[in-house]
């Protein structure tokens, strides 16, 4: 795949199918819309092109917005390069190109610069300013531009249409598993490991606290749960179990998320780790001493390796 970021110097490409969208975690259904794009290119014998964002395009028309994002850009650009799109092209989104209409966006962009014959919108998608237009104006926008624009199908799972916020809602209730098969892969947060405060030590499970690097990542709801990590500097993927709260049992004030990794007692502070989510084990809660918090973190740690287990 092809990445292009959108610039003025960027010269008038040839004739293509394309689909455009932010495509936060590029989700199956995403990847269902993209295949009808490829599909059509080889038909047509031209280039398959997905156009997307720099950033949520709420970021520019509300300032205060915060994304709670499934993705980030450049997790976005590796996911977009295995569906086997062709070229992606990264639009800059300002002020500018939030006020334009879907018909100059069609006509300036899809049309005399990136060279779109045949433009495949997602089943709820909308674009354009303030989104005030539909499918049916895009097909006749299109008309005048020779431009064909179909509409892709939903991808239904268990008769729900997947979508990036149908997977986000999934992720706050903890539900990995569904997270997981809506997705088409594990749900995973990038980090680096920093100091904390030494109480999993004491009670015989030494944790890995994390610190994500991008404040916008969408954390999954508060609970223990199993999972497998990547630490920079390691070959192995290695099993391990991360606590998401506020450490009741010691009376925490900040959010943290702990892993401790099964079978390790390695020094990795400073390293780069990523966390790949497989199941929620429980609900975290407040025990009555260490001593009965530690009796069930190594209930949990039997938990989490048969989990892994049978994951493979």
């Amino acid at each position: 795949m092809r990445t292009v970021v959108f610039g003025d110097g960027m010269a008038a490409s040839m004739p293509c199918v394309a689909t455009i969208g932010f495509f936060d975690g590029v989700h199956r259904g995403h990847r269902h819309l993209i295949g009808e794009v490829t599909a059509r290119a080889r038909e047509e014998g031209v280039e398959s092109v997905v156009v997307t964002f720099d950033r949520h395009p709420r970021q520019v028309v509300s300032s205060d917005f915060k994304p709670r994002l499934l993705s980030t850009m450049e997790e976005k650009l590796v996911l977009l390069e295995k569906s086997g799109v062709d070229r992606c092209v990264v639009l800059p989104f300002d002020r500018d190109m939030a006020a334009m209409s879907a018909q100059e966006f069609m006509s300036e962009i899809l049309s005399k610069r990136l060279g779109v014959k045949v433009l495949y919108t997602g089943y709820d998608h909308r674009f354009g300013h303030n989104r005030s237009e539909g499918f049916s104006d895009y097909v006749e926008y299109g008309r005048e531009l020779d431009m064909e624009v179909l509409q892709g199908e939903p991808y239904l799972l268990d008769g729900v249409n997947v979508s990036s916020s149908v997977v986000r809602s999934l992720l706050e209730a903890g539900e990995l598993r569904l997270v997981s098969r809506c997705l088409g892969y594990n749900y995973t947060i990038l980090g680096h490991v920093v100091r904390g405060e030494h109480v999993g030590t004491a009670m015989g499970f030494p944790t890995a606290n994390i610190k994500v690097d991008d404040d916008l990542k969408l954390i999954p709801a508060n609970g223990v749960y199993a999972v497998k990590v990547r630490v920079a500097g390691f070959a192995e993927e290695m099993t391990a179990m991360l606590n998401i709260g506020l450490r009741p049992t010691f009376e925490g004030k900040e959010k943290t998320i702990e892993a401790h990794i099964l079978g390790f007692s390695g020094d990795i502070y400073g390293r780069q780790i990523a966390v790949s989510f497989y199941e929620k084990i429980r609900e975290e809660r407040k025990f009555r001493s260490s001593a009965e918090l530690a009796a069930q973190l190594d209930a949990d740690a039997s938990e989490a390796e048969r989990i892994l287990r049978t994951e493979g």
